[in-house]
């Protein structure tokens, strides 16, 4: 079979064409351009117009004699005619009054004219060339920009990654799922013997920060073999087939340094499902690039010892034909750590800080349910950096505290100006969430209320922390959550009879978990366990898609209303039976613009005694 070679030529001999083409209208179409027109005229006129005294200058060269006229409008006239004998020329111009010279003939040297016509432009050119060449390297992601078909991966060899599986905490799972194939790498014989093979590829999947890439960079660390790694962006280029270029590169690099492990971050990039519209809309050059991927995936043998790892926060928009057993074998889940995972990453990034000697992680821990490993490890800076602004040389408890509500709300805005009555109806609305949700049962205790201004664009805020880990939510929690929330509103109502804006979002959050109880948790009678929302994405917000017809669409929106009604109504009947109580509690809070848990509680039995 004859095999065409392509008929595409280097980019450099385009740029050399138009260099040459370039020099060519320099050295003769823009010298005629830059030239002025010359009339030719004979002798026998030239001496008339000396006569007349019509010509201003005269210059006599070797073979001809050019001069200047002007006409009735005062423009310059050029013109030039042959040399004839004529000895009283000279006489004759100056008695014109006419200005005239000689030229000097300069004898230029060959080699001279050869250097500035030719080799100086050719330099210059092939200069302009380089930076050119340079500057679009750099904008291209590096790299000669005429081997556009390198991949940017970038390596560590052997275990200078600086990580090993000491350094990530919290996913206890992962790291057990992995240390197989590091086993695998260090001892290949013992599963060559009964016949196994090392996974070709193994796929982390988990929301953002959960430390996916740590996971990976530890992997090459334990293992103690060289690790190229490479965001799944750089594969994409502006020409069709250059993506493709770079994974087979990778992948003959990786061949050739086995065993070795290949890591792709945010593979969703060029892993997306394939849609076949590669006219309209369609990237084709992003479907090149996938195909190479799963031809290269297919086609190294397991047995050297290459291991692709990959991590995404997008695995359903994967295609499906990069799951299949034999390309990604495994998906490893990196969840969101639970009580003692947070505990043990607060405690990782706590190992580089000066901290005090009675720090209790387990109480940061509590307050920061749904934090990743990402989260806690600022929350852990933050706190360095609290300590360092109030002149403290170890971090303390009240730091990590503090540092905990700056990630939560923001930085305090302590130079806000709050008038009185604003600032009496937020202390009440907070009031009221605390005060519900300490009579209602099975509820978090109050951390902390506060009515200071943050940041966050949150005119104060009631914190609550969970005295144990829940992993699952019940009917009785949503309808307590939704009465909590509903309850600064309750208590505008109740107190001034009038509503404002400072509830909207506590709306927001009561207006989605009621649409979940409704659309995904099956507790709804009407509904019962019919699933009428589909999320999308669900480490990257969770967008949720209803999948049902518009009349059911608006008897969900009824049931919803109905369901935050009744929790609006009845966090208005607590509010009301513990009147007094609140008042105590609004004044108390006005008075300190932040009331602990404890001493939330304390005034909560100190009342009830009263009362007994």
């Amino acid at each position: 079979m004859k095999v065409s070679k392509s008929p595409h030529k280097p980019l450099i001999f385009y740029y050399i064409i138009a260099m040459v083409v370039l020099m060519l209208l320099n050295a003769f179409v823009f010298p005629s351009l830059n030239s002025v027109p010359v009339s030719e005229v004979g002798y026998d006129e030239f001496m008339r117009m000396i006569d007349a005294k019509q010509i201003d200058q005269v210059s006599m060269g070797t073979t001809e004699i050019t001069f200047t006229s002007k006409d009735s409008g005062g423009n310059i006239l050029y013109y030039k005619t042959g040399l004839w004998p004529d000895a009283n020329l000279v006489d004759r111009l100056y008695a014109s009054g006419a200005k005239f010279s000689a030229e000097i003939p300069t004898q230029a040297s060959p080699l001279m004219e050869f250097l500035m016509s030719w080799l100086l432009p050719l330099a210059f050119f092939l200069i302009v060339g380089q930076l050119l060449t340079r500057y679009m390297s750099k904008r291209m992601g590096g790299g000669n920009a005429l081997s556009f078909g390198k991949s940017n991966a970038r390596i560590y060899i052997e275990s200078q990654t600086g990580k090993t599986f000491e350094d990530v905490a919290g996913e206890d799972e992962a790291k057990e799922a992995l240390r197989e194939i590091v086993d695998f790498l260090h001892q290949p014989e013992r599963y060559r013997e009964i016949g196994a093979r090392l996974p070709k590829g193994a796929l982390l999947v988990g929301p953002p920060g959960t430390g996916k890439t740590l996971l990976a960079k530890a992997v090459a660390g334990e293992a103690k073999v060289p690790f190229f790694s490479i965001a799944g962006s750089e594969f994409v280029e502006m020409f069709v087939g250059m993506g493709a270029a770079k994974v087979r590169d990778l992948f003959k690099q990786a061949t050739e340094k086995a065993p070795c492990i290949v890591f792709i971050d945010e593979i969703d990039t060029i892993g997306k499902k394939r849609d076949g519209a590669n006219g309209f809309g369609g990237n084709d050059e992003r479907e090149q690039t996938l195909n190479q991927l799963l031809t290269e995936m297919d086609g190294f043998d397991a047995t050297k010892g290459v291991v692709i790892l990959a991590a995404t926060n997008r695995p359903d928009s994967l295609d499906k034909a990069l799951l299949r057993p034999g390309r990604f074998d495994r998906r490893i889940p990196v969840e969101l750590p639970d009580l003692a995972g947070r505990v043990a990453i607060l405690k990782v990034h706590a190992k580089d800080v000066k901290m005090e000697e009675n720090i209790d992680f387990t109480i940061i821990g509590h307050a920061t349910s749904g934090a990743s490993g990402a989260d806690l490890a600022n929350i852990i800076n933050e706190a360095a950096l609290h300590a360092v602004r109030f002149g403290r040389n170890m971090v303390t408890q009240i730091d990590l505290e503090e540092s905990v509500e700056l990630v939560i709300a923001g930085y305090q805005r302590k130079g806000a100006v709050i008038n009185e009555k604003d600032k009496k109806i937020i202390a009440y609305h907070e009031t009221g969430h605390a005060l519900v949700a300490a009579r209602l049962k099975d509820t978090a205790p109050v951390h902390k209320i506060t009515i200071i201004p943050r940041t966050s664009g949150a005119l104060g805020y009631t914190m609550q922390v969970e005295e144990e880990e829940r992993v699952l939510m019940s009917m009785d929690d949503a309808l307590n959550q939704l009465t909590i929330l509903t309850a600064g509103r309750a208590a505008e109502e109740e107190v001034f009879h009038s509503i404002t804006s400072g509830a909207s979002n506590d709306i927001e959050k009561a207006t989605a978990i009621a649409r979940a109880m409704v659309t995904r948790f099956g507790m709804s009678e009407q509904f019962d366990m019919v699933a009428l929302e589909q999320i999308v994405n669900p480490y990257l917000g969770g967008e949720a898609n209803m999948v049902c017809s518009s009349e059911t669409a608006a008897r969900i929106d009824a049931e919803v209303g109905d369901i935050i009604r009744k929790a609006h109504v009845k966090a208005r009947e607590i509010l009301e039976q513990n009147r007094t109580l609140m008042d105590t509690l609004a004044k108390y809070l006005l008075e300190r613009e932040s009331i602990t848990g404890e001493d939330f509680l304390r005034i909560i039995r100190e009342h009830d005694q009263a009362i007994a």
